[in-house]
């Protein structure tokens, strides 16, 4: 097979339960930081392949990067791959390789099958078009007949229940209106492997669910497809394998569990700006303080005996301590937290307030620390990130000092990523009862 090649292939035999249906083969792509230089390349490249002679893809000219190096993966019929990474690690410029829209420089990429891909919002749309000539456009390209889109348009439009408006043009539709119409679109084509590319991330919670049960039920029809995501929680949900791309390396490609915990342990190598972890979990914070009344000088998680805890245990105690300076004396404060998984920085999973639970803390001048009794983390396996401010009387407009992001990582057991929280629970067996 001839060097920087897609293959598709449409004769699959239903009884091949467990063959490979995507093959990627030592798959590299780059790509050019100028423009210019990018265009000069191009027609050096097709004149190269016009005339038959070599391109030196192999070889990176100046101005060049490597968006995909050498990466090689198989995904099976059926089967559920997540890709996940960082910004710019080479995840859409490998769907884009799989759905055909680019080819790569060195090795090649086999197909099995129809492919539906939703790499970008409202591909393939025509802003123009109303949202009932795009549906026709878009399953016709896919390889529907008229009389096909026809007898499925009615479960289209159900789907994405956009029903009052699939007669306006889609460039009047929200971002989320465009996201339920593509997937509705790609999923009744009848394809064998599906493409997303987080388009999914800008629907509503409702229809994000609606979307992962439909893909669970297509899986078990044995339809294949890949995942780009930055949120761990629906890579471990709806993907059955995972592949953790950087810079355009491949770091690993094993199962869901094992490629998001290597994952989020690489995130949690970074170190926050501004401040300095001057010993195991502990952030001792440098710089001025944004308020002349009170600064926070350090935090740290630790446990009853008062030592520093580098990781946390889903399910065990653990004492927050923030300590802090009093340059004045200040009343009502407040101690705010914040907690987000840094690999879903979207969503908040965990609020608290210390006016909320015991009432406004009254400030003495001097050093002081606030300790926060967790009698349970009830977090689960990941990295997380804490933003943590005090306020004054009440308001949230008179901030006295604020940390932007305290990192720390949580760990638990094997039956515990697979949950979607911690229940605090107590076993009882008693035959009177």
């Amino acid at each position: 097979m001839s060097s920087g090649a897609t293959q598709n292939i449409s004769d699959i035999s239903s009884s091949e339960e467990d063959e490979v249906i995507i093959s990627i083969q030592n798959v590299s792509k780059k790509f050019c930081r100028s423009l210019k230089q990018a265009y000069l390349y191009g027609l050096k490249d097709i004149t190269a392949e016009l005339i038959g002679t070599t391109r030196h893809s192999q070889k990176l000219r100046k101005g060049e990067f490597w968006a995909l190096n050498n990466v090689s993966i198989n995904v099976k019929r059926g089967e559920s791959l997540g890709l996940i990474g960082v910004n710019g690690s080479g995840k859409t410029t490998l769907l884009k390789i799989l759905s055909g829209l680019i080819k790569p420089d060195t090795g090649y990429v086999r197909i099995k099958g129809r492919v539906a891909a939703l790499i970008a919002l409202g591909a393939g749309f025509n802003p123009v078009l109303s949202g009932r000539e795009n549906v026709y456009v878009n399953m016709s390209i896919l390889g529907l007949s008229r009389k096909d889109i026809d007898e499925k348009f009615r479960d289209v439009l159900d789907f994405a229940e956009i029903w009052d408006a699939i007669d306006a043009p889609v460039r009047t539709y929200s971002s989320g209106m465009k996201a339920r119409l593509g997937f509705a679109c790609a999923i009744y084509t009848n394809p064998d492997i599906l493409l997303i590319d987080e388009v999914l991330a800008v629907g509503d919670f409702k229809f994000r669910t609606k979307c992962y049960r439909k893909l669970s039920e297509l899986r078990k029809n044995g339809v294949s497809f890949i995942l780009v995501s930055h949120a761990a929680s629906a890579i471990l949900s709806n993907c059955d394998s995972a592949a953790y791309l950087s810079r355009g390396d491949l770091v690993i490609c094993s199962d869901a569990k094992t490629v998001v915990k290597k994952y989020e342990e690489d995130l949690s190598i970074n170190k926050v700006p501004n401040a300095d972890v001057s010993q195991v979990g502990e952030l001792c914070v440098a710089g001025e303080s944004v308020s002349s009344a009170l600064k926070i000088n350090s935090l740290s998680f630790r446990d009853s005996e008062g030592n520093i805890l580098d990781t946390l245990t889903t399910g065990q105690p653990a004492y927050l301590y923030v300590k802090c300076q009093a340059y004045e004396q200040v009343k009502d404060v407040s101690v705010n937290m914040i907690i987000r998984n840094l690999s879903d920085q979207e969503g908040c999973y965990l609020y608290l307030e210390s006016a909320k639970d015991i009432g406004f803390i009254q400030i003495s001048s001097g050093e002081f620390t606030v300790r926060l009794l967790i009698p349970y983390c009830g977090l689960l396996t990941g990295v997380y990130s804490t933003k943590i401010n005090l306020t004054a009387n009440g308001s949230y407009y008179t901030i006295l000092d604020i940390i932007e992001s305290f990192r720390f990582k949580v760990e638990g057991d094997e039956n515990i990523s697979q949950s979607s929280f911690y229940q605090p629970r107590r076993w009882e067996i008693n035959d009177s009862w």
